[in-house]
């Protein structure tokens, strides 16, 4: 029998067929960016009014000059570490009553996309199970030109403006000294820098709960982070708030779990990725926003420029306008997934920004980190960046040059071109920022709507079920626990007391501290040397939101136990009939069922056939799975119940409060477990019919289980 074809399937995808080329002309075109979006005006920068300053967001202005300045091509900063793949997104409807852009325009209109998924703060070789933000990044190849939605898997950030960028990146990164620790928030820098900042303790909820720890990139949300602008047709502007949620549901694993999964696979995620789109289970999310009328801006408790700030659902409800799907691998990790280049400037007609200062100052480190990285400002042309729609402009040169331009004339404007590439109408196409009208005083302060340091943060951890609680508590002693210092351990846990009493209690009785210092002016550092130090005092506001359950990972379980992993563990005289029963009705639920034996090559069942061996007891673990099946037969029962490491891998399965069924025989080896002790073991099913099993997997955890914890693995 001819060997299997396994090269990635390539679906009718006009970005993966149009990848590799690219050539220019330019006559009778109009203008456009480098990323294909139509300019309308190519004279005059953006001002803050007629005789006002230029201002940062002009993306086009930078984008021109900078291919000018660097006409004469490393590792990301942050996000080094990722993986990613091609798919489409297709739209639910049209939205045309909200923004212009076409790839919303109307129903079933699919657009080719990328995506990356990526850790923060480790280098390329750290481990996808870091306890970590994740990026979440989109390039829409739209027909007006590529679109990046480049956000997270959290909603907010640590910080409310761009200047303190570096500062954080360089306190969470390996100390200077030492370059110690790779890929870690717990060590003194990073604890330092967060105790001064009460801006970061919302962000610092969600980095220390469940959410850092996703159980694939399948199972976690995205979300764009700031609050952006849509525009119709009219000109009129919505502020817009951008949410990707997993069909797969909302998922992760536990701390003991990530710790192993990086000694047994570091790279977890990666492959989990990899396998799901090679098997034909493809990722899917849909598309939400939460749009807001411009004249409410200012009708919230919290300011919608504050990118410490989320609008909880249950004040704008997420309208879903569409799904994505990965279902193809890259052909080549370096010149798809490692040289793609997002930046939220990417923008198409109908999508804009808004004043948020975190987001302001992104507009321009993107474009410059690119230059650095990618060798110089052709990297619009690797054919990953290249959009589907043409690029018409007057840029030439430059390190790694692709496209060869014809004709005398390099400028506008000209005549010996024939005036080409010509700026674009607004009704053709070109892009047009959003009219708002500014009025101030150029300054370096902070808005004081942006001084609420606490309320949402401790909306968050109220938000959360108990079990989050308490593995937000232990996060939290885990980490000041590795702070050497302590006088940071103690400033931190006194800014707990501002989110939750409770909180700062439990995690100072881990940490040994007694008796709590509660700052009496928790002061924010982000102050000018000359600053009255009273507008840096954080302020408190009466939510309007007491609680919100869509912030809990368990209020999204998804449907189904497609994509997940389950541990078969047989050997030789396995019962044919109830294994093969199980493997059946798992594959059709688009979930694998990977054999695990005391060896390696295969096994015979019942009837003799034999059965390929996925994995030895030797070569993987409990925590590399989302259940596990012990069928029966009374020669495989008999081996693995001698086997140490069978009887520790349903233990650890335990521990971690996975699914567990027993068929048959096996109920001998179970008998050898610790787990086996209690009377009822809650999530253990006896005898069960596949489909009570795969019900149960749905689930994804059985945090009832209150004896797991004591389980010795």
């Amino acid at each position: 029998m001819a060997e299997k074809d396994k090269t990635p399937k390539k679906p009718d995808n006009p970005k993966i067929d149009d990848l590799y080329m690219n050539t220019e002309d330019g006559s009778t075109e109009a203008m456009t960016t480098n990323q294909g979006l139509k300019i309308n005006d190519d004279q005059n920068s953006l001002l803050a009014g007629e005789r006002g300053p230029t201002l940062m967001e002009d993306f086009h202005f930078r984008e021109k000059m900078t291919h000018f300045d660097h006409e004469r091509i490393p590792e990301r900063i942050v996000h080094a570490r990722g993986a990613g793949a091609h798919g489409y997104f297709e739209s639910y409807g049209d939205l045309s009553q909200y923004t212009k852009a076409g790839f919303l325009s109307e129903k079933g209109k699919r657009t080719p996309v990328f995506t990356r998924f990526s850790t923060v703060a480790g280098f390329k070789g750290s481990s996808d199970l870091a306890r970590d933000v994740r990026g979440f990044a989109v390039k829409f190849y739209t027909e007006e030109g590529n679109y990046d939605l480049v956000g997270n898997n959290m909603p907010v950030f640590f910080i409310q403006d761009a200047m303190k960028f570096p500062d954080l990146i360089h306190a969470v990164k390996p100390e200077q000294h030492n370059e110690i620790p790779q890929a870690a928030s717990a060590h003194d820098t990073f604890w330092d820098f967060i105790s001064l900042m009460p801006e970061s303790m919302h962000m610092i909820m969600w980095a220390m709960s469940d959410r850092a720890l996703p159980r694939s990139y399948s199972m976690m949300e995205g979300f764009g982070v700031h609050t952006f602008r849509f525009v119709n047709e009219r000109n009129e502007s919505f502020f817009v708030k951008f949410h990707w949620k997993p069909l797969a549901g909302t998922h992760s694993v536990t701390w003991d779990e990530a710790q192993k999964i990086s000694g047994q696979d570091p790279d977890f995620h990666r492959r989990d990725l990899w396998n799901a789109i090679e098997n034909g289970n493809y990722p899917e999310w849909e598309l939400g926003v939460q749009i807001v009328p411009e004249e409410d801006e200012h009708k919230f408790d919290f300011d919608l420029l504050d990118a410490t700030k989320i609008i909880p659902e249950e004040l704008v409800p997420v309208k879903l306008i569409g799904k994505m799907v990965l279902d193809t691998n890259p052909t080549n990790f370096f010149a798809e997934t490692e040289q793609i280049a997002f930046h939220p400037g990417h923008l198409v007609p109908g999508i804009d920004f808004t004043n948020d200062p975190l987001l302001q100052g992104r507009l321009f480190s993107y474009t410059d980190t690119q230059l650095s990285r990618l060798g110089g400002p052709n990297f619009n042309e690797i054919p990953i960046n290249r959009p589907i729609s043409p690029m018409h402009n007057n840029q030439r040169g430059g390190l790694m040059r692709q496209t060869i331009n014809k004709g005398q004339t390099s400028y506008h404007p000209n005549n010996l071109g024939g005036g080409c590439p010509f700026q674009a109408k607004m009704s053709d196409g070109g892009f047009v920022s959003h009219h708002e009208k500014i009025d101030g005083h150029k300054i370096r302060k902070r808005s004081s709507s942006f001084m609420d340091h606490f309320s949402q943060a401790k909306l968050f951890f109220e938000s959360q079920t108990k079990i989050e609680q308490e593995h937000i508590i232990s996060a939290l002693r885990f980490e000041l626990g590795k702070v050497e210092s302590e006088d940071i351990r103690e400033r931190m846990v006194g800014m707990l007391t501002y989110i939750d009493g409770d909180l700062a209690k439990e995690v100072a009785e881990g940490l040994g501290i007694n008796p709590i210092t509660k700052p009496k002016e928790p002061l924010n550092h982000s102050f000018p040397a000359d600053a009255d130090l009273k507008d840096y005092q954080p302020t408190k506001v009466s939510r309007s939101v007491e609680k919100s359950p869509a912030l809990s990972l368990m209020a999204r379980p998804g449907k189904g136990i497609k994509g997940r992993m389950i541990a078969v563990l047989a050997t030789d005289g396995v019962d044919a009939d109830s294994l093969g029963h199980y493997k059946s009705a798992l594959k059709k639920e688009g979930a694998e069922a990977k054999i695990i034996s005391s060896h390696a090559g295969s096994i015979a069942d019942s009837n003799g056939d034999a059965i390929k061996v996925d994995h030895s007891l030797l070569t993987t673990s409990s925590v590399l799975f989302d259940a596990v099946f012990v069928p029966g037969g009374s020669k495989s029962i008999k081996t693995l119940h001698k086997n140490p490491d069978a009887i520790r891998f349903v233990d650890e399965a335990y521990k971690h409060f996975k699914v567990i069924t027993i068929n048959g025989d096996a109920e001998k080896l179970w008998d050898m477990t610790y787990a086996s002790k209690n009377a009822n073991p809650k999530g253990v099913l006896f005898d069960q019919d596949a489909s009570a099993f795969i019900e149960a997997v749905s689930k994804h955890r059985v945090w009832e289980r209150d004896d797991a914890t004591r389980i010795p693995v």
